[in-house]
C-alpha cells in the first residue's frame, strides 16, 4: 500500500451548506501534501473528518489500507491553527500530561519531551507557565506535543503563524527531517513559498470542491506557457528586438549598450524551445536562457480564478 490516506467520494453538509462535495484525494507515504484553498474552501472540514472530530454524510477514508477506526486517532498527530494549551499551567506539566493522553507512559514521555526540549533549545522552559511565553514560544510547545509519539500521519495547520524567520526556518527543517524518517505529513497553509519549499504533491479545494490534485512538479510542467528568459549579447540591441518582435510576442525588454546585452522575456505560440535555441545562437551570444515555469501561487491564483469564470 502506498498510500498513508485515501479518501473516495466524501461529501459533508451541515445544514443546507455544503462543506466538502465528493472530494476524493490519494495522499503518498513518506511524503508532504499539500492542502491548499482560499478560506471556506473545505480544508478544515477535511482534516476534522480524517482526525474524527466530525464524520462524511458520504464516501469512504482509508487509513493505511484500513477504513478510518477511532484506533487509528493514535497514529496520527495534529496541529491544528487555532492553538489549545492551558495558559496557566506549566510548561513541562502541560507537555507531559498531553503526551500521556497520546498512550506515551510517564516514563517514556520525559525521555522523549527531554529529547525535543533540547532539540528544539527550550531545556529551561520546563516550570514556566504558558502565559509567560510568546506565541511563537507556545507554538513550539504545541509542535512538540503534535509530534511525540512519532504518529504515521502528521497533519500541521498553518505551522508558521507566530514564529520568526529563524524559528519558522528551524521548524520548516524538523517537518522534513520527520519525513525523512518516515512520516507523511498533511500541511495546510496559505503561504505559497512553504508549498515551494515542502511539498511534493498538493490539492487544491474551492467551494467544497477538488479543482486540482497531484505531483506539485507536474502541475508546474503542465501549467508553463512557453515563456522563457533570454539575454543575448549584440552590437545592434534595437534592430534584434525589432526582428524578435516579428516573430515572438515580446512581454519584456531592456538593452544595455554599456554591456551589449538584449534582455528579453518572449512567448512561443507552442514548446519549440530548441528551435528557439538554434535561431537565438545564429542572431548573438547567449548568455543566459531559461524557461519560466509558473509559481504555486501563480497555478494557486489561475486555477480559482479559471474555477470562478466558468460559474
Amino acid at each position: 500500500m502506498n498510500n498513508i490516506l485515501v479518501t473516495k467520494g466524501v461529501s459533508k453538509n451541515f445544514g443546507n451548506h455544503t462543506a466538502l462535495n465528493n472530494v476524493s484525494l490519494e495522499i503518498p507515504k513518506n511524503s508532504i501534501y499539500g492542502l491548499l484553498g482560499p478560506n471556506g474552501a473545505g480544508k478544515t472540514t477535511l482534516i476534522r473528518i480524517i482526525n474524527q472530530i466530525t464524520y462524511p454524510d458520504q464516501g469512504e477514508v482509508f487509513f493505511d489500507g484500513e477504513p478510518l477506526k477511532p484506533h487509528h486517532i493514535s497514529m496520527i498527530g495534529y496541529l491544528p491553527e487555532e492553538r489549545g494549551l492551558y495558559k496557566s499551567m506549566k510548561v513541562g506539566e502541560q507537555a507531559l500530561y498531553l503526551a500521556q493522553l497520546k498512550g506515551l507512559s510517564k516514563s517514556e514521555a520525559k525521555k522523549k519531551l527531554k529529547y525535543w526540549f533540547e532539540r528544539l533549545d527550550i531545556g529551561d522552559w520546563w516550570n514556566k507557565k504558558i502565559q509567560e511565553l510568546s506565541k511563537g514560544m507556545a507554538q513550539k510547545i504545541q509542535f512538540i506535543v503534535t509530534v511525540l509519539h512519532e504518529p504515521k500521519l502528521l497533519i500541521f495547520d498553518e505551522p508558521f503563524s507566530g514564529f520568526d524567520p529563524i524559528n519558522a526556518n528551524a521548524i520548516k527543517d524538523e517537518i522534513l527531517h520527520l519525513r525523512d524518517k518516515g512520516a507523511s505529513i498533511i500541511f495546510s497553509t496559505h503561504r505559497m513559498e512553504s508549498v515551494e519549499e515542502l511539498c511534493e504533491y498538493i490539492a487544491l479545494l474551492h467551494q467544497s470542491e477538488k479543482i486540482l490534485d497531484g505531483r506539485l512538479s507536474d502541475i508546474k510542467r503542465a501549467y508553463k506557457n512557453n515563456i522563457f528568459d533570454v539575454g543575448l549579447e549584440t552590437q545592434n540591441g534595437d534592430a534584434l528586438l525589432k526582428e524578435l518582435s516579428e516573430k515572438f510576442e515580446i512581454t519584456s525588454s531592456a538593452y544595455d549598450s554599456l554591456l551589449k546585452q538584449l534582455d528579453v522575456t518572449l512567448q512561443l505560440p507552442t514548446n519549440e524551445s530548441a528551435h528557439l535555441l538554434a535561431y537565438l545562437s545564429s542572431k548573438a551570444n547567449i548568455n543566459n536562457f531559461v524557461e519560466t515555469v509558473p509559481s504555486a501561487n501563480e497555478i494557486f491564483i489561475q486555477t480559482v480564478q479559471n474555477k470562478n469564470g466558468r460559474e
